[in-house]
């Protein structure tokens, strides 16, 4: 799946008032030490009456009970120190409270942390913490330290929130840890706007035509995912722990707090409730932990709940893999109850070999098995989580986008919801990368004097980030700042949702829009312009987006037209021709199922996997229909959740399922309509590990099964390509002593997305007459066979497919055939194979001195991949295949410009080679002849020479015939600016005499057929062979004479006029001065004018342009 994920536009900033009104819900918080009116008592602060000084505890709701206070020779609690037998003094009586009118003052925030259902965060000043609400994005609560407080605990230092929200917990730079619990009306609401005069209030609209839709009055200030309003909570002090052996890190669970201490080294594990026992701590050494190194200590802990695993760093930079050993779960190695003392066991996965190789951060991608460890000089090492028993070997690693000094150092690490995308921040800005190390964008090109000055704070350096809405948007803290920046980010739709169309068709979801590109359809030129109009782009209606954002699942129809999206329930379509959105008009039908499993199209009928009253469903669902449950073309019943759907050739449907089943399903018409037939399933079982970790599929038939076939035997011949985590898996039926029984060999390692161009959706109504050529040329001359993947650093294709299956096949499996590799710089989206090119798309950030902000603008990229192919046939010495594919683009406006590519690109290699290939393995001679079955071959030639140095020259001619004969040839097509270029090849081959002959003729050629460009040209290039002029004018009184008596043997009369010289702007005196004004002769050949080489190197050699 792609990994594509780019900033778009300038991010929202916020930031909480210097001042604001009385009911602001502000904490003023003592954190347990007793205020002036309260008296010494041997009461526990800790009980849940003991809320905040001041606050009537019967007008807040009720809370979690206060855990029992811990106790453990490491950690206790403060009331300890306070009211021991009422020995102890309590502290000075604190400072009256600040007036609630004011808010704290502005200060740097310290710790960015969300909830895992994403709908709040919070975050820490030294002295306050503020709670926020995604959405809308406004403050919920501030809870701000008393002066007391923050003279007994220290002021705070990070943050930890337990994953559902309810705790937070507030470390402090005194060792102290501070908690407080969040309580919710989940009916109460603040910030309603309310029109009291409001009497026209519309009913939902079916339809949308651009507009932001009907929507309930006390609804219309409320964006995507603002529906619910504002919710109403309370924040409440819970308890203050006091860490005596001092802390190193703390990590919040679902069921206790970790604690790492320093002294001495140990992890501390506190639930939040006690256990059945009554215990509430417990507490194991490191020096007792057999698999950690000594005297180390744990510096930071993270933790990923869907793969139940653990990373901790340590002191002396090692990462490790660990997991929370139950009370009663067995040691595998010896199938006995683990010791209860023992509360960790965990592998040491990476050791640094040098100090810049350190590990200060981990994160894990539990939708990839990857642990990301990032270093002290800034690059991020990632690994491969094979199991839990410690097989987690390198992967590859994100290299810096600048250098070392550049950056900074490393302040956070995160992967996006999905996996797709790795964001990290530095001291002096950040960078995203995809999923397997392709660079997406970053900021370290800024300006930062511009940035400074605008106060762009997130562009110069982050100290924190977190992902919210499914990976939509970014949030960043700056380093030093009190801001908040909510940075939105555009993914492709195949990160929701992996089908075909969605591979061949390029789709982008953002958090309020869909942007269908839609030059697929245009002339070869057109289509692959950055031009802005070849983007449509879509708002999704209001009256969706306020209750169900995020959007999940994008899916495009094959031809274009057609585009669907869902949320968090239910589901909207959009047509792109007539520019109109359909909603259910109905909100209970909407919110009664919503879509798991994706979406794709069949002709004009929506077909979506759907979850309904705990049933799994797939449903079709017309476009020319009004959206309701009563219009409902089809509904199939599933037995199990649905993982994916894709289509399958013309009318066939794929499910793969929860239960391990692979579905095949045919689109039958039925009483007017269509309907689904089930016609065969495969069960994986014992296969297919972990259906949850397939993240696309399709399969190949024969060409007889496919042409001839009965369907309902498809299942029985069908090759399966599953994509599973990062590996491309390819199951090949064979038949036993059992029945049907699948290998299962992994074909391609680290991919983020595989195409196979046989389920290219293109109809034919769509494609032109080349078009055509392509997609029914026979399967050994075209790409139609082809299999294309993304392993995060360059595109690789299998031509054919056929001698992949023929490899795999069989008892003994033999070698996979050899990949053409297409080298890109940018993110690819997909593969046009009509336009042989690969497109894709890149985020500039803007910046402007008469624009006030900072900018992400994407653009469309192409990559012409025809030259790859064609130098990987010829390199295996398969000629007659890359001229048979050629001829199949040769109508393309940019061909001559692949070929000139292909040959620039070998001519380059085969100078640099050392030793230099002998003949027999050249393949430049290989190149050379392809070039000569095509017209364009002499107009190639000359301008590869254009553009390369002289000394390549020699190697060039050593396989060409004589540039004498190159330049008859092309004298007698009439190509004369291809002849003046063979012109300079004989000069620099000191094969041209002073006014020859060659140069006469191609002047009175180009004179008689008004060419006076080129004459000009000429004249500056024979002035330049000598100073003293005279070569040009005998050159000049040559031509003269020549087209003169043409002109006399034609009409019998005509002359050239006398002020050719004049209209040439050749100079008539003696000499020829002014070195500026004409070409001078080098070493490496004659420069300086429009005509000859202008130098230039093919940088960019893939970006696809029109030939000269």
């Amino acid at each position: 799946q792609k990994a594509m994920y780019w900033p778009i536009g300038t991010p929202r900033i916020y930031a909480t008032s210097a001042s604001c009104p009385p009911s602001h819900p502000h904490l003023y918080s003592h954190d347990g030490i007793p205020t002036p009116d309260q008296r010494p008592t041997r009461d526990s602060l800790l009980s849940p009456g003991a809320a905040a000084d001041g606050h009537d505890s019967s007008s807040v709701p009720p809370t979690p009970i206060t855990p029992v206070t811990p106790f453990t020779p490491a950690i206790k609690s403060v009331e300890q120190d306070y009211y021991d037998d009422g020995q102890s003094e309590p502290p000075s009586p604190p400072p009256p409270e600040p007036s609630q009118s004011n808010a704290p003052p502005r200060e740097p925030i310290l710790a960015l942390r969300v909830a895992r259902a994403g709908h709040l965060f919070a975050v820490i000043t030294s002295t306050s913490m503020t709670i926020w609400q995604t959405k809308p994005t406004v403050v919920l609560a501030v809870v701000v330290r008393s002066e007391a407080s923050l003279k007994s605990y220290g002021t705070n230092t990070s943050l930890m929130l337990r994953p559902d929200a309810a705790i937070f917990v507030v470390r402090t730079s005194l060792g102290y840890l501070i908690t407080y619990s969040l309580a919710t009306d989940a009916d109460s609401r603040v910030y309603k706007p309310h029109f009291s005069s409001h009497t026209n209030v519309q009913k939902r609209r079916q339809t949308h035509a651009g507009g932001p839709g009907a929507i309930a009055p006390d609804q219309i200030l409320w964006g995507p995912g603002e529906g619910s309003g504002v919710r109403d909570v309370s924040v409440r002090f819970r308890m203050v722990i006091k860490v005596d052996a001092g802390i190193e890190s703390a990590l919040a669970l679902d069921d206790e707090l970790v604690v790492a201490t320093r002294k001495p080294a140990a992890v501390q594990c506190i639930r939040w409730t006690p256990d059945s026992s009554g215990n509430q701590t417990t507490t194991e050494l490191l020096s007792r932990m057999g698999w950690v190194d000594k005297k180390v200590m744990v510096r930071e802990m993270t933790h990923d709940r869907r793969m139940n695993l653990s990373t901790w760093v340590t002191s002396d930079g090692k990462a490790y893999a660990v997991q929370r050993i139950a009370g009663s779960q067995q040691d595998p190695a010896t199938n006995q109850l683990a010791d209860s003392k023992k509360l960790f066991k965990g592998y040491c996965f990476y050791t640094p070999q040098t100090p810049g190789e350190q590990a200060i951060r981990c994160v894990v991608n539990a939708v990839f098995s990857l642990i990301a460890v990032g270093c002290a000089d800034g690059n991020i090492r990632v690994f491969s989580a094979r199991d839990y028993s410690g097989n987690i070997p390198p992967s590859h690693v994100h290299n810096l986008p600048a250098s070392t000094n550049t950056c900074g150092r490393l302040t956070t690490l995160s992967y996006s919801p999905d996996g797709y995308c790795l964001f990290a921040g530095y001291e002096k800005g950040w960078a995203t990368w995809s999923v397997y190390g392709k660079p997406l964008s970053n900021s370290f090109g800024a300006d930062h004097s511009v940035a400074s000055t605008a106060g762009e704070e997130w562009i110069s350096g982050v100290l924190d980030a977190a992902w919210i809405g499914g990976g939509c948007e970014l949030l960043l803290v700056g380093r030093a700042h009190e801001s908040i920046w909510l940075l939105e980010m555009a993914r492709s739709a195949v990160t929701g949702c992996y089908n075909s169309a969605n591979l061949f068709r390029t789709v982008l979801q953002s958090n309020s829009s869909v942007m269908v590109y839609r030059g697929y359809d245009l002339p070869d030129l057109t289509s692959i312009s950055a031009e802005p109009g070849l983007w449509h782009t879509a708002r999704i209606p209001a009256s969706y987006l306020m209750n169900n954002w995020p959007i999940r699942c994008t899916a495009i129809s094959s031809d274009g037209r057609y585009v669907a999206v869902a949320g968090r329930r239910g589901l909207a379509h959009y047509s792109v021709n007539s520019g109109r959105w359909k909603t259910f008009a109905n909100a209970d039908a909407e919110n009664e199922f919503h879509v798991k499993g994706g979406m794709c199209w069949y002709q004009n009928i929506l077909v979506a996997a759907v979850e309904a009253n705990k049933s799994f469903e797939l449903r079709l669902y017309s476009r020319e229909a009004s959206l309701d449950s009563s219009n409902v073309l089809h509904t199939q019943e599933m037995s199990a959740p649905i993982v994916l759907i894709t289509p399958s050739g013309e009318d066939s449907l794929l499910v793969y399922t929860y239960d391990n089943l692979l579905y095949h399903f045919i689109f039958a018409p039925f009483g007017g309509t269509v309907r689904l037939v089930e016609v065969g399933h495969i069960a994986f079982h014992g296969i297919i590990r972990s259906p949850a970790r397939v993240r696309g599929l399709s399969w190949i038939l024969p060409e007889s099964q496919l042409l001839d076939g009965d369907p309902s035997q498809d299942v029985a011949h069908a090759s399966v390509l599953f994509l599973v985590d990062g590996k491309l898996v390819l199951l090949r039926p064979s038949y036993n002593e059992g029945g049907l029984k699948y290998d299962m060999p992994v074909i391609a390692n680290n991919l983020e997305f595989y195409v196979s161009m046989r389920d290219q959706p293109f109809t034919g109504s769509v494609l032109t007459q080349h078009e055509k050529q392509i997609f029914t040329a026979a399967a050994d001359d075209s790409l139609r066979n082809s299999l294309w993947i993304f392993d995060g650093n360059e595109i690789k294709a299998w031509a054919d497919v056929e001698p992949v299956l023929r490899a795999i096949s069989g008892e003994a499996t033999r070698e996979l055939p050899p990949m053409t590799s297409v080298p890109i710089d940018f993110y690819p989206l997909s593969a046009l194979l009509s336009k042989a090119i690969v497109l894709g798309v890149e985020s500039d950030l803007i910046q402007r001195r008469d624009v006030s902000f900072s900018f992400f603008r994407f653009s469309i990229r192409t990559h012409l991949f025809l030259p790859d192919i064609l130098r990987f046939y010829l390199s295996n010495n398969r000629p007659v295949e890359a001229l048979r594919l050629a001829q199949q683009y040769e109508h393309l406006e940019y061909f001559a410009h692949g070929l000139e590519i292909l040959l620039h690109h070998v001519l380059d290699e085969e100078v640099d080679a050392h030793p230099p290939p002998a003949p027999e393995h050249a393949i430049l001679p290989r190149v050379l002849s392809l070039l000569s079955s095509f017209k364009q071959y002499l107009d190639v030639v000359v301008q590869c020479t254009r553009k390369t140095e002289v000394r390549s020259w020699r190697t060039l001619f050593a396989y060409l015939p004589p540039p004498q004969e190159l330049f008859e040839e092309s004298l007698q097509r009439g190509s004369l600016k291809t002849a003046g270029g063979y012109l300079l090849i004989l000069h620099t081959f000191d094969e041209l005499a002073t006014a020859s002959e060659q140069s006469v003729r191609l002047l009175s050629r180009a004179m008689r057929e008004g060419d006076w460009e080129l004459c000009k040209e000429l004249a500056r290039f024979l002035a330049a062979l000598d100073e003293t002029g005279d070569t040009l004018r005998e050159a000049m009184e040559l031509a003269k004479l020549r087209v003169k008596q043409e002109s006399e043997l034609e009409d019998g009369h005509g002359s050239v006029g006398s002020g050719l010289g004049t209209m040439l702007g050749v100079p008539q005196g003696g000499g020829v001065n002014g070195a500026s004004s004409t070409s001078s002769l080098t070493s490496k050949g004659i420069t300086g004018s429009d005509w000859d080489a202008d130098r230039r190197t093919i940088s960019d050699a893939g970006s696809v342009v029109s030939a000269n």
